[in-house]
């Protein structure tokens, strides 16, 4: 069986990429491995390490959940914030046949500023297929909706806007941010577990998801995920009215005001259900 590694970051998601895969799949006896480099905003809000190698691991869980829909089986991991040392990590643990590297194009590519490619095929003597994909031009092969939520993360109102949005028709794929509730010690894990049972939610309804939780301030998150991630549009979830701390600081505004991408807003009431809980 032939071994296909793909190294690829902000341009997953490209046509180009996605028709390689494809080909390659249809011929038969292959297994891809994706490593997605850990890259830092070039510009934009302070985002700390940690959410730099989440977003990077979101990327790998959304791609090969895209492709395994088409039933292109795959497995992947984060790689080393240097894109040649995590090609070269996985090439001598993965021993790859070929390698898939994508770019931006070069007047946009740090990766091509380094010369990765004639690096990476003068270390290994392997094919390299240097794929360019200019996605912000371009668009993505799929819409992908942000989706920003705390304590009505798992909320049936939210599920269903989701759900509907998903039905519009094209391909889609979601991402979760879960803003810590505080700077405390156990806010990231709460956020986590959160984060963890509104993905089963959204996996259980069918929905391509992923996500990560985010700053404790819920505007930040969302910006720190813009620059993270090319996104169509924005879901903001929160509880009604003056019960909403998000909505007492005007995050929709905020948000609506700092961003292009259309930015919509679901209002969850837990009380109208058989889960209490208080405002947040």
């Amino acid at each position: 069986m032939r071994e296909v590694l793909v190294v690829a970051n902000r341009t997953l998601g490209g046509a180009k990429l996605l028709e390689a895969v494809r080909q390659r799949a249809a011929a038969g006896d292959v297994r891809f491995r994706l490593v997605v480099p850990q890259t830092k905003p070039s510009s934009g809000f302070v985002i700390y390490d940690e959410a730099v190698r989440e977003s990077a691991q979101v990327r790998v869980d959304l791609a090969l959940s895209a492709v395994a829909q088409e039933g292109i089986e795959g497995t992947g991991e984060v790689g080393d914030p240097d894109p040649f040392m995590a090609t070269m990590d996985a090439v001598a643990i993965h021993r790859p046949d070929e390698i898939i590297l994508s770019t931006y194009p070069v007047q946009h590519s740090g990766w091509l500023r380094r010369d990765l490619i004639e690096r990476i095929r003068n270390a290994t003597a392997l094919p390299v297929e240097h794929i360019v994909a200019d996605v912000d031009q371009e668009g993505l092969s799929f819409a992908v909706t942000l989706v920003v939520s705390h304590k009505t993360s798992s909320g049936e109102e939210l599920l269903s806007h989701l759900r509907q949005k998903a039905a519009q028709g094209e391909p889609r794929l979601f991402i979760a941010v879960v803003p810590q509730l505080d700077g405390s010690g156990g806010a990231p894990r709460e956020a986590r577990e959160r984060l963890a049972a509104m993905l089963a939610k959204l996996q259980g309804a069918g929905l391509v998801s992923s996500g990560m939780i985010g700053d404790p301030d819920p505007y930040t998150a969302t910006m720190n995920a813009l620059e993270l991630f090319h996104v169509d549009d924005v879901v903001i979830s929160t509880l009604p009215g003056e019960r909403s701390g998000w909505m007492r600081s005007q995050l929709i505004e905020r948000v609506r005001g700092a961003t292009s991408v259309p930015v919509e807003h679901v209002v969850v009431d837990p009380q109208a259900s058989t889960v209490p809980a208080s405002a947040a």
